[in-house]
């Protein structure tokens, strides 16, 4: 047996499941239907445990090609029930052999409805997945003392820079913990993209020759990287830059907006957001705990372009002098619709009209 302890000393007792370790960290939730095993290996959900709100968990088990990292960041994993017999062609282990694997602890036969209730009304909390024999009193006086990590986009940004190799567009990649979705978007378009360290410097990028700079997802406070707003302020106006969630706050950031820790955050798939450019409606996968606050943007050079049509939050920036625009959500899915996924070939067609401009530049 284990237990869930939440830092205000609610306790839940259920079965345990993957690893026997005990783990600390923020306690979230995901509201997606399917898609646990991109979830699970999301390196933005590093320093946290995730209850899944759907109540089977597992049951189509574990493949080999819908990982979005290959060492999962997660701590922890709540469910109601998580499935032991997996029935997927696909299907190659089970849940409870990828978290014993990969050191992440487990509990199930818990009421999650209740769990995620508390969440939505007090907001995220820190919380210990732990053996049900610890003392409470114990557990949560642990938890009052030790504050949660600053450096999870270190933790999971690559050490060393690597080239995926394409004959198209060359683009640079900076990994604040980055899903291989994106990977997967530009070399389905045959770029060239060399991914690097999230501290990585203007001039060290610039030395690359990009055609483009592609700001990755993450985990965590974006004020945690000062470093990466001041690379992100030098880079403004060389070549076109796409930001995705950590990589949008970033951007807002480094234009002079402000962004702020939301009250549960989004995180699930199939959330409505609404294009202002274009009045259209799109569903979007999201992960996110931090948002651009929207009265900041009002000082600077960034124009809003999408918003959520569940609580009016940021979803979309465009810069009005550089070639730079974000977007809070996940355009390469995993898991989730494809609604957005044009966006890379926005990307790609920005890249074109600025080389195009550069051409004509100099015959001027």
């Amino acid at each position: 047996m284990k237990q869930l302890v939440l830092e205000d000393g609610t306790t839940f007792k259920g079965k345990g499941f993957g690893s026997d370790r005990e783990r600390f960290g923020e306690v979230v939730f995901n509201t997606g239907m399917t898609g646990y095993q991109e979830v699970i290996s999301d390196p933005s959900y590093c320093g946290q445990i995730v209850t899944f709100t759907y109540p089977l968990i597992g049951n189509y088990g574990i493949n080999r090609d819908d990982f979005e990292t290959v060492n999962p960041a997660i701590l922890g994993v709540v469910v109601k029930e998580h499935c032991d017999h997996p029935s997927n062609f696909r299907s190659e282990e089970t849940l409870d052999e990828l978290l014993k694997a990969k050191g992440i602890p487990g509990i199930s036969g818990i009421d999650t409805r209740k769990l995620t209730k508390i969440i939505r009304q007090h907001g995220t909390m820190k919380a210990v997945i732990t053996s049900a024999d610890r003392p409470v009193d114990q557990i949560v006086q642990m938890i009052n003392d030790t504050p949660l990590p600053t450096d999870q986009v270190k933790q999971v940004s690559t050490v060393k820079p690597y080239v995926v190799p394409g004959r198209g567009d060359r683009i640079v990649l900076i990994d604040f913990g980055m899903k291989h979705g994106i990977l997967r978007e530009f070399t389905k378009r045959n770029c060239h993209v060399t991914v690097v360290p999230y501290h990585t410097t203007a001039e060290e990028i610039m030395r690359l020759k990009p055609d483009g700079i592609m700001l990755s997802n993450g985990p965590g406070d974006p004020k945690d990287v000062p470093e990466a707003i001041q690379t992100i302020r030098l880079l403004m106006g060389e070549v076109p830059i796409f930001g995705i969630c950590l990589g949008h706050q970033l951007i807002a950031l480094a234009s002079g907006a402000d962004t702020s820790k939301m009250k549960f955050g989004h995180r699930g798939v199939n959330q409505p957001v609404k294009d202002l450019r274009y009045n259209q409606t799109r569903m979007t996968s999201q992960n996110h705990g931090y948002a651009v606050n929207t009265a900041s943007i009002q000082a600077t050079k960034l124009r809003l372009t999408q918003v959520s049509l569940n609580d009016d939050t940021v979803e979309g920036l465009e810069h009005s002098d550089a070639n730079i625009f974000s977007v809070q959500y996940h355009p390469e899915s995993s898991p989730g619709p494809d609604d957005t996924s044009y966006l890379f070939d926005e990307f790609l067609q920005r890249i074109k009209q600025e080389k195009n401009n550069n051409k004509e530049a100099l015959y001027v």
